[in-house]
């Protein structure tokens, strides 16, 4: 730890996400907004400096247009996680980083991979991993009126309700590039403030040319599905079923494979109850 230390660290920020407290250091004398966007949402700052996860950022001083150029730098305890001579990809490096710590180490909520919207005062669950559609169809829905919570946790309490994680839509782009980072404000919907019961649980894959043409899943297929995407169920057995096992007895359960999204969201909406 000592050769990280004396990189020159400026100033930072300790700050506690869901039960875990975090710091987060830089090389400059203020912490720059586009670091600050990357924190986990509804997090607090700390009272204290003692940390269980430190994270450390050097930005690069490298003047535009000059000959030599040096790296951005990202750790996180000992380990570099990333060295790049765009600051924007190690914002990006930060940013996943944090939200799989928080996912997997929260100590007051349950974190499922899901995307989540609501509708009618009910929420709507995608349980699926990443890259496989969910914030295409979390776009589509909100597009559409629903309400934003997640593109990609559904964030349980012991009581099985639904608490909003508005983070930014993370939507792919195309040969490779970074993905672009949106909110729910920014495609004309809003996002949700308050925890709210599930009314449907979507289990769809995505194929190409394929109609949604669904059929009744029940709950025990519904529960196994959102067991797969747990995140900590190893960790927490107990709590993750008590919490699955509160959340179903209130919603339905859809499964189907889907083609595009837009094709789908009026049946979701519809489905709701």
């Amino acid at each position: 730890m000592q050769k990280i230390d004396r990189l020159g660290w400026a100033t930072g920020l300790s700050f506690i996400a869901y039960g875990l407290k975090i710091g987060v250091r830089v090389n400059v004398p203020e912490m720059p907004p586009e670091v600050l966007a990357c924190l986990p949402p509804c997090w607090e700052p700390a009272p204290s400096n003692l940390v269980d996860y430190l994270y450390s950022i050097k930005i690069s001083k490298s003047l535009p247009g000059a000959k030599v150029r040096q790296f951005n730098l990202l750790y996180t305890g000992l380990h570099r996680l990333g060295r790049n001579l765009d600051l924007s990809k190690i914002l990006e490096f930060l940013e996943t980083d944090l939200q799989r710590v928080v996912a997997e180490h929260a100590k007051d909520r349950i974190f499922v991979h899901a995307g989540v919207v609501s509708w009618k005062g009910r929420a709507i669950l995608i349980p699926a991993r990443s890259f496989s559609g969910k914030s295409t169809l979390v776009k589509a829905l909100v597009q559409a009126g629903a309400t934003y919570h997640s593109d990609e946790y559904a964030v349980l309490d012991d009581e099985g309700l639904v608490h909003p994680y508005p983070r930014r839509m993370v939507l792919r782009q195309p040969d490779g590039q970074f993905p672009k980072r949106v909110s729910a404000e920014e495609l004309g919907g809003t996002t949700a403030r308050e925890p709210l019961p599930v009314g449907l649980v979507v289990l769809t894959k995505y194929q190409e040319g394929a109609r949604w043409q669904p059929r009744p899943a029940t709950a025990g297929k519904a529960v196994m599905e959102l067991l797969d995407n747990t995140i900590a169920v190893q960790r927490q057995p107990e709590r993750t079923l008590n919490a699955l096992h509160r959340l179903i007895p209130g919603a339905r359960a859809l499964k189907g494979v889907r083609g595009n999204a837009e094709d789908m969201v009026d049946a979701l909406l519809q489905a709701v109850t």
